[in-house]
């Protein structure tokens, strides 16, 4: 094959994929980004007119529900109360000892074996702790995020309308 020929293929070849290329877009992120809606243009949208559109319906979301995401407050975190492993522990190593040595056993064995029986009990007793402590902090996020829920779904209705795909 000669030279010419050579860059006469390539040159063919190379002509569809630089047209694959030009035509995808890359992704915009608007206002829809912050709310955590991915928009995707489906009537060949510019990506001005798709960051005009997210601020349009934003806006129109906003109106509609009276929430506003940009303007909460993130929620106070909840400290999850300290195990106290080492304390309970110890008190139940002290606990195993003298039993033990009260009716005749080893008291190594006892306080090796109440050490034990500490901690698993402090173990229990913080999970518990924390399983109330995440109950409480769901009930009260509730209004919170069924707000943000009905902005969402405002704002893909709008989008929607306007010729986008909102996941």
């Amino acid at each position: 094959m000669n030279t010419k020929a050579t860059y006469l293929l390539l040159a063919a070849l190379s002509v569809p994929f630089a047209g694959a290329q030009s035509s995808s877009q890359k992704p915009v992120k608007g206002m829809a980004s912050t709310v955590g809606l991915y928009v995707y243009p489906q009537k060949q949208q510019s990506a001005t007119q798709q960051l005009t559109d997210e601020q349009q319906c934003y806006g129109s979301a906003k109106t509609q529900t009276g929430f506003d995401p940009n303007a909460t407050t993130t929620a106070a975190k909840t400290t999850k109360p300290s195990s106290g492993n080492d304390h309970a522990a110890a008190k139940g190593a002290m606990r195993g000892a003298t039993i033990s040595g009260a009716v005749g056993g080893d008291p190594g064995h006892g306080a090796a074996r109440g050490a034990i029986l500490g901690s698993v009990r402090a173990k229990r007793k913080a999970k518990e702790q924390s399983e109330q402590a995440d109950k409480k902090a769901d009930a009260t996020k509730t209004p919170q995020q069924q707000k943000q829920d009905d902005f969402k779904r405002a704002m893909s209705a709008c989008l929607d309308a306007r010729g986008y795909s909102v996941r």
